[in-house]
């Protein structure tokens, strides 16, 4: 099976885990949860909960699109857009692919750990969004 789908916002990086100081009970970030979240609810959205979770190994591609800065000027902007550049400013793209990773856990594969190939590719682009590329191997 293949699936590709579109989160229509910016990426964000994998938060590390907080421990609450009274309980000491470790807890993932409100921002973290609620994009995993959006992650799952995209890809339902376009195919709807899955009833039984691929066990195959798993292809991965994902395209962390940004769009330029509203400070620069049109032109290079436009120049971003448009040429080679990548994008080489925070989140790191090994945050991006754990956030997106773990989100699709028990969805789409039983366990990250059958993600066999992983791609991750950050550039500029017209709006913020993340495409995802699964492949069944």
């Amino acid at each position: 099976m293949n699936w590709k789908f579109e989160v229509l916002t910016r990426a964000i990086g994998k938060e590390r885990p907080r421990v609450n100081t009274i309980t000491r009970q470790a807890y993932t970030p409100h921002k973290t949860k609620n994009y995993e979240e959006l992650i799952k609810y995209s890809f339902i959205q376009k195919y709807g909960v899955r009833s039984q979770p691929s066990e195959n190994e798993i292809a991965l591609k994902i395209t962390a699109i940004f769009k330029p800065p509203k400070s620069l000027s049109k032109k290079k902007q436009q120049e971003l857009i448009d040429g080679e550049f990548g994008y080489l400013h925070k989140p790191d793209a090994d945050n991006i692919a754990k956030a997106i990773l773990d989100s699709l856990n028990g969805l789409v594969y039983k366990d990250d750990n059958q993600v066999a190939d992983l791609l991750v590719i950050k550039k500029y682009g017209i709006e913020d969004k993340v495409e995802i590329e699964i492949h069944e191997l």
